[in-house]
């Protein structure tokens, strides 16, 4: 309902971590020692984006229980250089070439694009991919897919229109461009694949499919295959053991980096690119990606989500640390983007990435630290654990990171990353699934399936901070989009009784200070208590993107714009490319009268969701604020089943002297929302210079307790009401703080 959007509910925490001691787990999920394991380091080696080696110490097994091997080549090249459409590619020098110019590829990009070749116009699936060219190391499917993305930079390639290498959904990749024979060497024989090849290939995979194809999940069998190679681990080690030595003194030497230093590049530059700047981002910013799921199971994808938020939880409890929250973060998940394009957008100094796989109570973490300015890692390790121990697991890999980025951890930080937590596996496991279901909420029965899961959690373990917040924000959810008539009220009750109770048990829990925030301002009208909440989340949280969009909003509703103005700014940097923090800040902007500003802010909210009619309606009334009736009426009439959009509507058609249609909105939001959206009918009719009605529907919205009430202070739509004495009295018993 319209109002109740007004205050858009909070995706919460979604998991918890684990570690200290490094037994091996077994693919039965029984602790013992991994045979053939030597390499637990591997020192700092260069992950991108050279090579895109991100080497990962998961076990080499495959699902299918047997070894797998390459089909017979059906055109061998081995180091004879070739052509490939218009390159000439020389294996033997790693160099491709065409119009006078030369690009070196890194030695396992050309294997890459060899073993393309010598299959081409077959498809390859990433395991074959890892098996061939990855052979001497255990490596993630990340690797192949930064190696597919540096060939197509360097060959000029489109991946939704592609000229030379083609990806395959669930498959893998094939080479189409033809390969022939180079004229400078003796012919070889060669495969000239058809453009009209009958293999179906999907140029523009969609989300979540990208780059799965051809990689069967680990498991037992596939150990066998790489038993062969473990006659090179001595040399191997002693190999990781130099050159990590030489790295580490060399990057302790490079810690403090001149503002101008050059970043490491790869020389792999396609000679139509122009050269990046210089790359500095903040030296103690770190962002977690999404952890890949190794268990198998893709109903497990929930828990090894809410294991990476979790984790960025925990890293954002470290305020000498800025962390990405985890919408912007999780942008990235099942696309075909390498590290460094990630690092950019997200303007980070490190990424932590890594792998969990999960067998009944036992879990497996993998978890690397790569510096971005350089491709180095700067750390990785294994954890095996039960699920009872994810909390030590979880504080031990955020002091791991803080270590490696030498942030200062204090004394206080290291116990809040335990806070509100539990024990308890299976309670763990019932958060896990309410916070999946809450985050993905499109309707009353996402918000009731998370309340029940939220309440399992609490069965299994009533000393459950974190699981009280996260159900408080459930029923707030509930109460403020779906509820009606007094479930209303009931909802609002349950949400803040939970808040209290996750307070009771962790007073220092950031989420449940944020959750009883959240109430007393949309559900009680209790701004003063509610500024008091906020301010003591932030405190305790403020690397919390969620507690700044939240808190900012409401100082600029209460009329601290410069503190409201700093603190979306903030979130926005924290979590840039999520809507929400750029819907925050263009809220704000908007009650700041800046709104050009606001405008701009809600374009950026449609260019990452198109879909958002919220910020359709919003930037209209920011195209109104300006003067611009043309462009608020445009904006909004694209998506007019929206109350935001009517409520833009019915505002601007009245300045337009189309006085009807003005009417028959406002006719069509009273039919749908009734006594709900009370507090827009009173913006609205101020707009249109009736007073009157104005302060009658703005008191029947004092009566119904309407969540939209905490704008009154400084919204500019009730800026003709604001010499009315009755206008003056309904502020001042709404009490809002000075």
């Amino acid at each position: 309902m319209p109002p109740k959007s007004v205050m858009a509910c909070r995706p919460k925490r979604e998991a918890h971590i684990h570690a200290r001691d490094q037994t091996r787990m077994s693919p039965s999920g029984v602790p013992g020692l991994r045979p053939g394991r030597k390499l637990e380091r591997r020192g700092r080696q260069p992950a991108y984006p050279s090579e895109g080696r991100i080497v990962t110490p998961i076990p080499g097994m495959r699902s299918s229980g047997r070894i797998l091997e390459l089909p017979s080549r059906s055109n061998p090249i081995g180091n004879t250089s070739f052509r490939l459409g218009q390159w000439r590619v020389d294996p033997a020098l790693n160099e491709i070439s065409r119009d006078g110019t030369t690009v070196r590829l890194e030695p396992r990009t050309m294997r890459v694009l060899v073993c393309l070749a010598e299959h081409a116009g077959n498809v390859v699936s990433v395991i074959q991919l890892l098996d061939t060219v990855w052979t001497d190391l255990v490596v993630t499917q990340y690797s192949v897919y930064q190696a597919v993305a540096s060939l197509r930079r360097a060959l000029g390639d489109d991946p939704k229109d592609p000229t030379y290498i083609a990806s395959v959904v669930r498959r893998g990749y094939r080479l189409v461009a033809p390969v022939s024979a180079d004229a400078k060497v003796p012919a070889a024989s060669t495969a000239e694949p058809s453009a009209a090849a009958d293999l179906r290939i999907e140029q523009a995979p969609a989300e979540g499919e990208h780059e799965q194809g051809g990689l069967d999940l680990p498991d037992a069998g596939e150990t066998a295959a790489r038993g062969r190679r473990l006659r090179y681990a001595c040399i191997l080690l002693a190999l990781v053991v130099l050159t990590g030595s030489v790295w580490w003194g060399f990057l302790r030497l490079g810690q403090e980096r001149p503002a101008g230093a050059s970043a490491a590049r790869s020389p792999v530059t396609p000679a139509r690119v122009e050269p990046r700047s210089v790359f500095t981002p903040p030296r103690h910013s770190v962002a977690v990606l999404p952890f890949s799921n190794l268990s198998g199971e893709p109903k497990q994808e929930y828990f090894v989500d809410g294991l990476s938020e979790e984790l960025i939880n925990a890293l954002a409890q470290i305020n000498a640390l800025k962390v990405i929250a985890r919408t912007s973060s999780f942008s990235f998940k099942g696309k075909d983007a390498d590290i460094a394009t990630i690092a950019r957008k997200l303007n980070v100094a490190a990424i932590l990435e890594g792998s969990v796989r999960r067998s009944g109570n036992k879990v497996r973490i993998t978890v690397q630290l790569i510096d971005t300015v350089n491709g180095f890692h700067l750390w990785s390790h294994d954890y095996d654990r039960d699920l009872d121990d994810v909390l030590v697991l979880q504080s031990d890999i955020a002091r791991s990171v803080a270590r490696e980025l030498q942030a200062k951890l204090l004394g206080d930080e290291a116990p809040k990353i335990e806070l509100g937590g539990t024990h308890n596996p299976v309670a763990f496991d019932a958060y896990l699934r309410g916070a999946k279901a809450y985050s993905t909420r499109a309707d009353a029965r996402d918000c009731q399936t998370a309340g029940a899961a939220y309440t399992e959690a609490i069965r299994l373990d009533p000393k459950y901070a974190l699981a009280f917040a996260a159900r408080s924000n459930a029923h707030s959810c509930y109460a403020e989009e779906f509820a009606t008539g007094p479930a209303v009220r009931e909802a609002f009750d349950q949400a803040q009784a939970d808040a209290r109770q996750a307070l009771a048990l962790a007073p220092n829990l950031a989420e449940g200070h944020a959750a009883l925030g959240s109430f007393l301002a949309s559900g009680a009208q209790d701004y003063a208590a509610a500024s008091e909440e906020y301010r003591s989340a932030v405190t305790l949280a403020p690397g919390n993107a969620e507690v700044l969009r939240d808190s900012g909003r409401f100082d600029a509703c209460i009329g601290h714009f410069d503190a409201g103005l700093a603190a979306t700014h903030r979130a926005v940097v924290l979590d840039p490319l999520n809507p929400r923090s750029h819907s925050m800040l263009g809220q704000v902007l908007l009650l700041a009268r800046r709104y050009t500003d606001a405008a701009a802010a809600f374009t950026e909210v449609i260019n990452l969701d198109p879909s958002d009619k919220f910020a359709i309606g919003y930037r209209g009334l920011a195209y109104y604020g300006v003067g611009d009736l043309a462009s608020a009426r445009s904006s909004c009439e694209n998506k007019p089943d929206h109350w935001a959009t009517q409520w833009c509507l019915a505002i601007t058609y009245d300045k337009l002297g189309r006085h009807a249609d003005a009417d028959a909105v406002v006719a069509r939001m009273k039919k749908t929302y009734g006594d709900a959206a009370s507090y827009q009918y009173a913006t609205i009719y101020a707009q249109w210079g009736n007073v009157r009605k104005s302060l009658e529907w703005l008191d029947k919205a004092v009566r119904v307790r309407d969540p939209g009430l905490f704008y009154v202070k400084t919204d500019p739509l009730l800026d003709p009401l604001r010499k009315e004495p009755r206008f003056q009295a309904i502020v001042r018993h709404l009490k809002f703080p000075q």
